[in-house]
């Protein structure tokens, strides 16, 4: 009866779904038609090569919550576990890091989209600002209430935020008109080339999807929810994200696409009228919130996990009566708020746009160690049969070679700063093993 209680106070199937379609679809989904413009219709194809990479991704991501099950810190846990302490702290810190930044590029989207409906936030920035860290901290107070809460939170803005994405996706099909589709390569570049250009940009839009084996232990029957969560989750962002970009695409001329602030909303003002922009603006400002309130979750549970590992300070492994890492989310909160105030400051917005950049390819780090780990802690299993052997070389392989493809096309410059990034926790990690050893 005990057990019953306590799965009641954690994340079932349907509030781990939107924490993982949450965390994926934030406001850089309606800017996404637009960027991908300018490569021309191959693009879609990117779509689709890259819902297929994650599709053996998120098998890889199952697979692992069966094999460490209850166990909280996602990529990191896993990677540890294959790998030991150093891989695992050093995959972890930039992680964190990465999703410190992302989340300050989220709550300036946010505040962005409000500005349709609240002009000044465009034009002062005391008011932007202010809005930021008001967003911030009230996604705080939410998430220190407790996952239930911070988890019914998620599942009302995901929803909410699907709305004029789906309205615009599968309405916008019937204004399709076949002249306005770019050229099939418009980049200038070889077919191999643009397409590793475009599964670099729209992998990044499935960054995400390892939300739900993050706060592990506080998913309800995590060896079962959670696969199913997470490939739910890869569906419905792939619907999305593929039947979106195939209307956008065919409803705004290229040459206007390429353009566009706002591509959704363009194309709902087609479809319906000048008022539609409203709509769509909305749901940016939903989505963004969301994402934000999914991510902050992220952030707590990360140094919990750590600290649980005696791999962090002690402190960030205490929890408050509703079994929240207050500590670690507190902490974060305070990183997105230096990171998000560096945006509006005119001397550090370039360092701002870096931080953003570099976080992107930090995330990915911990997806290949991962993916590394399944194939280590599977062939530990000396009962494999052949079948078994089979299946687990062909889905490390797929799997790892996608993420390798990924990384490897985000840029020398940008693999460069990550791996410098990744080395800044050494000092941090070796104090932490001796403090340990004392």
């Amino acid at each position: 009866m005990k057990q019953q209680h306590t799965d009641k106070n954690k994340l079932g199937l349907l509030t781990s779904t939107s924490l993982i379609v949450g965390n994926m679809i934030g406001a850089g989904i309606f800017l996404a038609p637009a960027a991908l413009s300018s490569f021309g219709s191959v693009s879609l194809l990117g779509w689709v090569i890259s819902a297929i990479g994650c599709f053996f991704l998120v098998k890889v991501f199952g697979n692992l919550s069966r094999i460490v099950p209850n166990v909280t810190g996602g990529p990191y846990a896993y990677t540890r576990r294959g790998f030991g302490d150093y891989m695992g702290f050093s995959v972890a810190w930039g992680y964190y890091i990465a999703v410190a930044c992302a989340n300050a590029a989220i709550t300036v989207g946010f505040v962005s989209a409000l500005s349709t409906f609240i002009p000044i936030l465009s034009t002062s920035t005391l008011a932007a600002v202010s809005t930021g860290l008001a967003s911030i901290w009230l996604l705080t107070w939410i998430n220190n209430a407790g996952v239930r809460v911070s988890g019914g939170v998620q599942l009302t803005t995901t929803i909410l935020k699907l709305i004029p994405l789906i309205a615009v996706a599968f309405g916008g099909l019937f204004f399709i008109k076949a002249d306005n589709f770019p050229p099939f390569n418009n980049s200038g570049t070889s077919l191999f080339e643009v397409l590793s250009n475009t599964v670099t940009f729209t992998m990044f839009a499935f960054v995400g999807i390892e939300s739900a084996t993050v706060p592990a232990d506080k998913v309800a029957n995590p060896q079962r929810t959670i696969p199913r969560a997470t490939m739910l989750g890869l569906t419905i962002a792939t619907i999305v994200y593929i039947v979106g970009t195939v209307s956008v695409m065919g409803i705004i001329p290229p040459e206007q696409l390429q353009k566009s602030l706002t591509p959704f909303s363009d194309a709902a003002v087609v479809m319906w009228g000048p008022n539609a922009r409203y709509l769509v603006s909305a749901g940016v400002a939903i989505a963004a919130f969301g994402a934000l309130n999914g991510w902050i979750l992220i952030q707590g549970q990360l140094p919990f996990a750590i600290a649980k590992d005696n791999l962090f300070p002690a402190i960030f492994g205490k929890e408050n009566k509703k079994g929240v890492p207050y500590v670690g989310m507190f902490f974060s909160s305070i990183l997105i708020s230096i990171f998000m105030i560096m945006n509006y400051n005119k001397g550090l917005v370039d360092q701002f746009k870096f931080l953003v950049l570099l976080s992107t390819l930090s995330v990915l780090i911990p997806y290949l160690f991962s993916t590394a780990s399944y194939f280590i802690l599977r062939t530990r299993d000396t009962q494999l049969t052949t079948m078994e052997w089979i299946q687990c070389i062909l889905l490390f392989v797929i799997s790892f070679g996608y993420v390798f493809w990924a990384i490897a096309s985000a840029g020398q410059k940008t693999i460069y700063y990550g791996f410098l990034l990744q080395m800044t926790g050494i000092p941090f990690f070796l104090w932490m093993k001796a403090k340990r050893s004392s």
